[in-house]
Order: C-alpha cells, then sequence, then structure tokens
C-alpha cells in the first residue's frame, strides 16, 4: 500500500525547493563584482572581435 501523504506539505516543499534553485541561479548570475562583469564583457567583445577579423570579403562583381 502507498504511503499516505499531507498533499499541502508535498506543494509546499515543492514550491520551496524550486524557490532554492531558481535563488542559486540568481546568485551565480548577478551576485557578481564589478571586475567579474568588466573581465566577462571584455572576453565577449575579445571574441567578437576575433570573429569578425576572421570572416572572408567576397568580391562582388
Amino acid at each position: 500500500m502507498a504511503e499516505i501523504i499531507n498533499l499541502n506539505k508535498a506543494r509546499k516543499a515543492r514550491a520551496k525547493a524550486t524557490a532554492e534553485a531558481q535563488a542559486v541561479a540568481n546568485r551565480a548570475r548577478f551576485g557578481r563584482t564589478k571586475a567579474e562583469k568588466a573581465r566577462d564583457a571584455a572576453e565577449a567583445e575579445r571574441k567578437l572581435r576575433t570573429l569578425d577579423q576572421a570572416k572572408r570579403e567576397t568580391p562582388e562583381d
């Protein structure tokens, strides 16, 4: 026979776990120092610049 559970407690526990997972994601995304954000922005700019330099130009006929 299956174990009897309180649906309200199960629902609240699931919501709490979901909220905690979202909080962890937000801390990783927004909880960074200004220097870390600047470093990441500079790295993204460098990658974009490198990609643009590697593009080939086709002669227009």
